[in-house]
C-alpha cells in the first residue's frame, strides 16, 4: 500500500483536490425527473455554484461565511427537509414573504402573478404516456420564468396563505402539478440549500434515444 501511495500520490492528490472542489465550490447535478420542466428537461446536468450564497466546511451543512443572498426566481439545489435526499426547485418565497396558490396562481404577499404565452402541448409521464399541459410565462417584478400546468393532476393547486420563517425558503417546482416541493416537504432551512444552478452543462434525450441536445448546452437558467 506504501508504495501505491509513493507511486500515485500525484494522481490521488489530484483526487483530494477534485473532490475537495466538488463538495465545496462547484458542482454538476444531473436532473432524473421532470419535476422542473419546461425550464429543465430530464437528461440535463446543470452546473451548480456551491459558493453563490454560502461557504461551508466540506461534506458538511455548516455555514462558515454568508456570500450572498438567494434571491426569488433562483433554481437551487438543496437537501430535502424530509429525508435528505439532493432535489432542484425554484426558489419563490423569501424569509418572511406570504406565499398562496389560488386555482394553479400564485399569490406572494398579496399580488397575484401575471401569466401570459400561453402554449398547448403534449407532456410525457415518464411510463410512455403523454398528458395535455398549458405552458405559461409566470410574471413577477423581480423575476419571470416558464412553467406549466397538467390538465387533470391539479391536485394541489390551493395552498395557503403561509408565511415564510427567517432563516427558510419556499421552493415550488416549475411543474407545478408533478413536483415534489414545499407543499409537500415544508419549508427549507438555508443551511441546507447547496447552491445556485444557473446554467446547463451537457444534456441528452435520456427518455427517448438518448441522442445529446446541442441546442441546451451551455443555456443559462
Amino acid at each position: 500500500m506504501k508504495r501505491f501511495i509513493k507511486d500515485n500520490r500525484g494522481f490521488l492528490v489530484f483526487l483530494c483536490c477534485f473532490a475537495l472542489f466538488r463538495t465545496a465550490v462547484a458542482d454538476w447535478n444531473p436532473v432524473p425527473s421532470g419535476s422542473m420542466r419546461p425550464s429543465l428537461l430530464e437528461g440535463d446536468v446543470v452546473l451548480v455554484n456551491r459558493l453563490a450564497y454560502d461557504l461551508k466546511l466540506p461534506l458538511t451543512d455548516i455555514v462558515l461565511a454568508h456570500l450572498g443572498e438567494p434571491q426569488r426566481g433562483d433554481v437551487v439545489t438543496f437537501s430535502s427537509p424530509k429525508n435528505g435526499t439532493r432535489l432542484i426547485k425554484r426558489l419563490i418565497g423569501l424569509p418572511g414573504d406570504t406565499v398562496e396558490m389560488r386555482n394553479e396562481k400564485l399569490l406572494i404577499n398579496g399580488i397575484e402573478a401575471e401569466y401570459d404565452h400561453a402554449q398547448n402541448l403534449e407532456e410525457p409521464l415518464g411510463n410512455g404516456e403523454h398528458i395535455p399541459a398549458l405552458r405559461l410565462t409566470e410574471n413577477f417584478a423581480d423575476y419571470s420564468h416558464r412553467m406549466q400546468i397538467l390538465d387533470g393532476m391539479q391536485q394541489h393547486s390551493n395552498f395557503g396563505p403561509l408565511k415564510v420563517p427567517q432563516g427558510e425558503y419556499l421552493m415550488l417546482g416549475d411543474n407545478r402539478d408533478n413536483s415534489a416541493d414545499s407543499r409537500f416537504f415544508g419549508f427549507v432551512p438555508r443551511k441546507l440549500i447547496i447552491g445556485h444552478a444557473h446554467h446547463i452543462l451537457v444534456s441528452a434525450d435520456i427518455l427517448s434515444n438518448w441522442m445529446p441536445r446541442w441546442d441546451r448546452f451551455g443555456q443559462r437558467l
